[in-house]
């Protein structure tokens, strides 16, 4: 199964556009190197179109999950309890980093098992619930 991605390059730190398409285990290696230094952000997708497209922003142990259905539209996957509801967290998107409220917060581990089911599934409606942004 390939998945077409993009995201923080290892060498530079900083998002990297540029998309490349293969299986998941590449993903997976780049993902661990990155979660081993503590941040980084993907975007994912289906090989055969642009859109939904994934995106996962994680700092330490907290991560967030945002779907675009189109160009114009973005939902936020409510969180898992890893944060308070009150919190704020500072997680990047691309190369900047972008404050969520704890409502929107999952642990890393989650986020990322979810990612690989969307993978899998090209299915969003699946990971659980979207709040439009």
């Amino acid at each position: 199964m390939s998945v077409t991605w993009a995201a923080t390059v290892l060498k530079s730190g900083r998002f990297g556009a540029i998309e490349r398409c293969s299986g998941i285990e590449e993903l997976r290696e780049h993902f661990e190197v990155l979660r081993s230094r503590g941040r980084g952000y993907l975007e994912v997708r289906p090989p055969d179109g642009e859109f939904p497209l994934l995106t996962l922003g994680f700092r330490g142990e907290e991560g967030v999950l945002h779907l675009f259905d189109d160009a114009e539209k973005s939902f936020l996957l409510v969180g898992d309890g890893t944060a308070a509801a009150d919190a704020v967290v500072d997680v990047p998107v691309m190369d900047d980093l972008a404050a969520f409220s704890g409502d929107f917060v999952l642990s890393v581990d989650h986020a990322w098992d979810l990612m690989l089911r969307f993978i899998a599934t090209g299915a969003p409606g699946e990971l659980g619930e979207w709040c439009a942004v």
